[in-house]
């Protein structure tokens, strides 16, 4: 299934940007007349009839719409510090798009070895992962901000705050991450820490601020392991209840 994205939609009309008008008519060789799929990055898919193949602007007639497409029933934020190897937090990105993420925040910490992410690659990344697993809603990327400055943006915020922690502190111990999910309905933050962790002072600050140190199990992962099995603990602890999620790879 072939999926286009733009964010030009006018009444019945959607017009592609020049790169999806590109692959559209160059690549993939659709005419007028053609039916397409295109999302428009805020959660809704529509079906189209190719009316210009222009391939600098390709136009579509809208015919039916479908909000919602390949949604799932939470919303999650994953803040969590760039990895040293940036290839390792773009796989991070692409993989936590399919199993199913509404924002990302790449936050910087105390002990963080990568201080500067530039974010356009990585909209690309989570465009294309949006696309390729039949998702109508292309997740947030925020720009870098620090440890301390996102936790006191979600002050006062209703969702459940859970921090992956690899220490412990006997005045807040650690549970597992699918206890810490029990019960969970709706809205999910989780922070995820760089290569050397959280520093005592952000953890301190964090759980000042209502975040719950969790644990992943008894081994020790990196960065994007960690945020990676964070997405899919949340995925798990929604889709437990019979629910499956399909597309042409995969099936959970």
């Amino acid at each position: 299934m072939e999926i286009f994205w733009t964010d030009n939609i006018e009444g019945s009309l959607c017009t592609l940007g020049p790169e999806e008008s590109a692959h559209c008519v160059r690549v993939l060789r659709h005419r007028a007349g053609d039916s397409i799929c295109v999302i428009d990055g805020a959660g809704t898919m529509y079906r189209c009839t190719l009316v210009s193949d222009s391939p600098k602007g390709a136009v579509a007639r809208i015919d039916s719409s479908e909000p919602g497409w390949g949604s799932h029933p939470y919303r999650l934020t994953m803040a969590v510090c760039p990895t040293k190897n940036i290839d390792r937090y773009e796989w991070f990105a692409e993989k936590a798009v399919e199993i199913g993420v509404d924002r990302i925040v790449p936050v910087i910490g105390d002990r963080s070895e990568r201080k500067v992410l530039k974010t356009e690659r990585l909209r690309k990344i989570l465009l294309s992962a949006a696309k390729q697993s039949l998702k109508a809603s292309v997740p947030e990327l925020s720009e870098p901000v620090s440890v301390r400055e996102f936790i006191a943006g979600t002050e006062g915020s209703q969702a459940l705050k859970l921090m992956a922690y690899c220490f412990e502190d006997e005045a807040h111990p650690r549970i597992s991450i699918m206890e810490a999910l029990a019960g969970f309905t709706d809205e999910c933050i989780v922070l995820v820490g760089p290569e050397g962790d959280f520093s005592p002072e952000e953890a301190s600050i964090a759980m000042e601020a209502g975040y719950r140190p969790v644990h992943l199990g008894g081994s020790r992962l990196r960065t994007e392991t960690a945020a990676l099995a964070s997405v899919f603990s949340v995925y798990c602890s929604r889709m437990a209840d019979g629910n499956t999620y399909e597309s042409e790879q995969v099936k959970f």
